[in-house]
């Protein structure tokens, strides 16, 4: 277990208990289970209070945990006769993109997401799920097969931003972005976005505009990151504990808000300590949200995504 930096008191009595069993294991005379047991409620008890009213920073520090699930883990977990389709027909295959064709309860459907990797070499391998403009193309592509076979879109967001290198940039990064985006809006199928780690600013925009978005709790989502507003703002990256609370980017602020519709329960200690019951929530999730889509034609899922975002913030600002 990789415990972030407010779970260091945490991580020292969870520590202490596996000490004492290890102990117990190495002599069987030994009875230690009484003095574990009491270290474990101990554990659970701050484990509740650490987790009870988490900051907007310490939300961000949850939601980029590397042992939160991933793309590929929902994808392979959720989705049966996934068949991976790559590239974007004219450069070259993103790997910080994944998506191809799969079946969700027994429906056909597109699903596409952002991976991180979960070890260095993977994370290496697909740059830290922050895709370059082939990714948004291939996301381009596939929603086009998506809407030409009457497929549902599903994406799954997780990206500190699309990819900001030279090469990237060169590429048309920003009309990648504006093309992925546009396409959200124009496709005439359900489209169904879950942020389940990072959203990051248009990167993340390219994928969610959607009729329905839906955040993990502990998952956040702006239009820029905490430490790069607080570069911008105050000169100083420091500051992000400031900029994060600014930014109204945790899923309860954005609810209010109405930019997300459904915020999707994690188990006590954020998703990294129960990942098959996140999985099995955003399955769940993703179920109810395409029911409400059902029986809708091309035309009016259309309009009803262009009113979602015409109309987003309206809600917030009224109360």
């Amino acid at each position: 277990m990789n415990y972030l930096e407010f779970e260091k008191p945490l991580a020292e009595i969870e520590g202490k208990a596996e000490e004492l069993r290890a102990m117990a294991r190495a002599n069987e005379e030994m009875d230690i289970e009484q003095e574990a047991a009491a270290l474990d409620r101990k554990a659970a008890d701050m484990l509740r209070d650490l987790y009870k009213n988490l900051t907007p920073w310490r939300k961000c520090q949850v939601a980029r945990h590397p042992d939160r699930p991933h793309c590929k883990d929902y994808i392979e977990a959720l989705f049966t006769e996934y068949t991976p389709l790559a590239g974007d027909r004219n450069f070259a295959d993103d790997h910080a993109v994944m998506g191809g064709i799969a079946r969700f309860n027994d429906q056909p459907v597109v699903v596409i997401g952002h991976e991180k990797g979960s070890d260095t070499k993977t994370r290496l391998e697909r740059n830290f799920g922050m895709a370059r403009p082939e990714g948004y193309r291939k996301a381009v592509r596939l929603m086009d097969i998506a809407e030409r076979f009457n497929m549902p879109v599903i994406t799954l967001v997780d990206t500190p931003g699309a990819y900001p290198g030279k090469g990237a940039e060169e590429r048309g990064q920003s009309e990648a972005i504006a093309r992925s985006t546009e396409k959200c809006l124009q496709i005439g199928v359900p489209l169904v976005s879950v942020i389940i780690g990072e959203g990051g600013s248009g990167g993340a925009v390219a994928f969610a505009t959607a009729n329905r978005v839906a955040m993990l709790e502990h998952s956040v989502y702006s239009v820029i990151s905490p430490e790069g507003c607080a570069s911008i703002l105050w000169k100083d990256a420091e500051k992000m504990r400031e900029a994060a609370e600014a930014l109204r980017l945790t899923a309860q602020d954005l609810l209010k808000l109405g930019v997300i519709d459904r915020i999707i329960a994690e188990p006590m200690g954020g998703a990294q300590r129960g990942r098959e019951d996140t999985i099995a929530a955003v399955g769940k999730a993703l179920k109810a949200l395409l029911g409400d889509l059902s029986g809708k034609d091309g035309a009016a899922l259309i309009a009803d995504r262009r009113k979602k975002f015409l109309s987003m913030g309206s809600k917030g600002l009224a109360a």
